[in-house]
This record gives C-alpha cells, sequence and structure tokens, in this order.
C-alpha cells in the first residue's frame, strides 16, 4: 500500500481531549484520508463525519476503534462488511467477539495506538 492510507475513526470526537481527536488530526498531518464516524456529529475538525460505518463506500485501508467492547459488539457485522485492510484496536478498545470475527473473515487486526504508530513511522503497511 502507498504512504497515504484512508483511515475510517471509529469513535471520533470533537473535544481535542480525546485521543480520537489527538488521531485524526494527527493522520491529516500525515496526509491520510480520514474518515470520522459519529452517529451524532456533522464536522470534525473540517471533515464531514460519516454517522454509521454502512454509508462508506470506498476502499478502507485501515479502522482504528476508539470505541469499547461494549459498543463495537454491536457494530461486528458493519466492520466485517466494510473489509478494512486492518483494524487497531488502541488501549481499551479491546473485543474477544470482534477480533474472534475479524479473524474468522481474514481481516488483519493490531494491538496499538495510532498515535505512537504514526509518530514512530510504523503506521504504513
Amino acid at each position: 500500500m502507498s504512504d497515504s492510507q484512508t483511515v475510517v475513526v471509529l469513535g471520533a470526537s470533537a473535544k481535542t481531549q480525546r485521543y480520537s481527536n489527538k488521531a485524526i488530526k494527527l493522520l491529516l498531518q500525515y496526509h491520510h484520508k480520514v474518515i470520522p464516524v459519529h452517529p451524532k456529529l456533522t464536522q470534525i475538525e473540517d471533515l464531514a463525519v460519516v454517522s454509521c460505518l454502512s454509508d462508506i463506500n470506498t476502499t478502507v485501508d485501515t479502522l482504528t476503534l476508539y470505541i469499547s467492547a461494549k459498543w463495537s459488539h454491536d457494530l461486528i457485522d458493519d466492520i466485517v462488511a466494510l473489509k478494512p485492510g486492518r483494524v487497531i484496536f488502541n488501549p481499551g478498545t479491546e473485543s474477544d467477539a470482534l477480533e474472534s470475527k475479524l479473524a474468522e473473515e481474514g481481516i488483519d487486526y493490531v494491538h496499538d495506538c495510532t498515535l505512537i504508530m504514526l509518530q514512530a513511522n510504523q503506521f504504513t503497511f
């Protein structure tokens, strides 16, 4: 894959102190195409926000999670249908049920921190 990726941020926040917001800013700084997903927000950092994963009609290189297992459990089918190149489980987003389904579907995933991966030049794959 090229250095620039399409990255979906699930659990995006407009609150600047949230890690998902910091990730959006840093992903943009690294010239990635960012698609924030939040059910109620319409704009974050001058980006249009998508309300649900099923509204995304483009190839997704990376889906980075900023929601707990409690919330991701109901989105497992939508995440699999998105067919991202990989899923990043940021700290606190681990989900045995989602991980099992991703493995079953052949979708790569990692337990890491998007912010650290970007700053360490380990984000692109």
